[in-house]
């Protein structure tokens, strides 16, 4: 098939014909890859309902063993910048069975934790290890998609890790009722070690050697090539912003139903499972569309959509009506983190590594900053801030039309 090799200026967007032969990845390749995301986010959201149950067996506050979900976050962001450049060095496949392998093993470790210092540390030990999946996945679909058709496998993508988190946060929580917090730590080490061998199993299959090594250029110059790219800045400041609305009105939205509605922690869990329906479900045929409709037009709407979302929850709403809203509210992060993934990805052919280091970079700090942000407003009142927050988004999509407009 003979199709022009078209690179753009303004984002180094690949054709079709930059992919080697036969590299194409199957839909079922791209699930078998972003299953050990799911695993990772399944993991990292189910600790926050057992917060009030690790307090009381270790005999500390809640404060005290908070601090395992931002150590966990800042090992998790600072580390994205180190895996996925070294994806590009050494190979994808490496570097996801290495962070994957440690991952499951801190993972399985966690169970076996004795006190609140030690469950800190071996937290933010997790994070570390979990940081090298996501963005290497991620470089891993720019390697087996041309740009044009990467929406559909980062919409598949995006919404296993979307599920990931709406699962670890419901069906987590309800598991741990069940079987103990450390048997659920087992249990998940378990099913992530399948997942494991599954993609070893598959390795030819899965990552054949697309690209030679990239080795003698640091990474603070692979870094500063990317973000003088024309639109790299404003790119990852909406990955950022994003990351930020999402992370702290999901943090507290347990909080929320517990405050308006009166919910236990199981009723808490079932409210919240919505969360990753539409990713799941929806997400090949939301990044087709995103596709053939344009980003500039999907991530605006995707943006204002949340926001208005977050408004409409701050009327509380009939119960029922509130966990449609929260449906619709992860239907908004289905729209964007897939979109401006793809775009990432377009930034720099040679470093694919290096740019979706920056992606999950910028997200977990959004993450990581929003939690933090929501936490400082809310002694204004959970309901106003929650208004705040809508109307920060609805702004920020109205920049976002203007920013995207030219391009994407």
């Amino acid at each position: 098939m003979n199709i022009s090799t078209k690179v753009t200026s303004q984002t180094g967007a690949i054709s079709k014909d930059q992919l080697i032969p036969g590299a194409r990845a199957t839909k079922g390749e791209v699930v078998l890859v972003s299953l050990a995301t799911f695993i990772i986010f399944f993991q990292a959201f189910m600790v926050a309902p057992l917060l009030p149950e690790l307090s009381g067996f270790f005999g500390s506050t809640v404060q005290q063993i908070s601090f395992i979900e931002p150590v966990y976050l800042l090992g998790y962001g600072v580390f994205t910048l180190v895996y996925a450049p070294l994806s590009d060095r050494y190979g994808r496949y490496k570097i996801i069975v290495f962070s994957f392998s440690l991952f499951l093993f801190f993972t399985f470790c966690t169970a076996w934790v004795e006190n609140t210092t030690q469950m800190i540390c071996i937290r933010l030990l997790t994070g570390v290890c979990a940081a090298g999946i996501a963005p290497t996945t991620i470089s891993w679909i720019s390697d087996r998609f041309p740009y044009g058709e990467r929406g559909y496998a980062l919409g598949i993508f995006f919404g296993w890790m979307a599920g990931g988190m709406a699962f670890g946060s419901s069906v987590g929580a309800l598991l741990a009722g069940i079987i103990g917090w450390r048997t659920l730590f087992w249990l998940v080490s378990f099913a992530g070690m399948i997942i494991l061998l599954l993609n070893v199993y598959h390795r030819q299959r899965l990552f054949p050697d697309l690209r030679g090594s990239v080795a003698g250029r640091s990474l603070f110059a692979v870094f500063k090539e990317i973000l003088s790219l024309p639109r790299a800045k404003g790119t990852y400041f909406f990955v950022f912003e994003n990351g930020l609305f999402h992370s702290g009105v999901f943090a507290w939205l347990g909080v929320y139903f517990h405050q308006c509605y009166q919910l236990n922690e199981q009723g808490i869990g079932l409210a919240l499972l919505g969360y990753g329906i539409p990713g799941l479900v929806f997400g090949p045929a939301l990044g087709r569309m995103a596709d053939k409709m344009g980003r500039k037009k999907i991530i605006p709407l995707g943006i204002v959509m949340g926001g208005i979302t977050v408004i409409l929850l701050s009327f509380v709403p009939p119960l029922y009506a509130a966990c449609i809203l929260v449906t619709i509210l992860s239907l908004s992060f289905d729209l964007t983190h897939p979109s401006l993934a793809t775009i990432v990805t377009s930034f720099s052919r040679q470093n694919a590594g290096g740019s979706t280091g920056l992606f999950a970079f910028f997200l977990f700090m959004g993450y990581g900053f929003g939690s933090l942000l929501f936490s400082l407003l809310v002694s204004s009142g959970l309901i106003e801030t929650l208004r705040v927050f809508g109307g920060m988004a609805i702004v920020a999509s109205v920049v976002a039309g203007r920013f995207f407009r030219r391009g994407h």
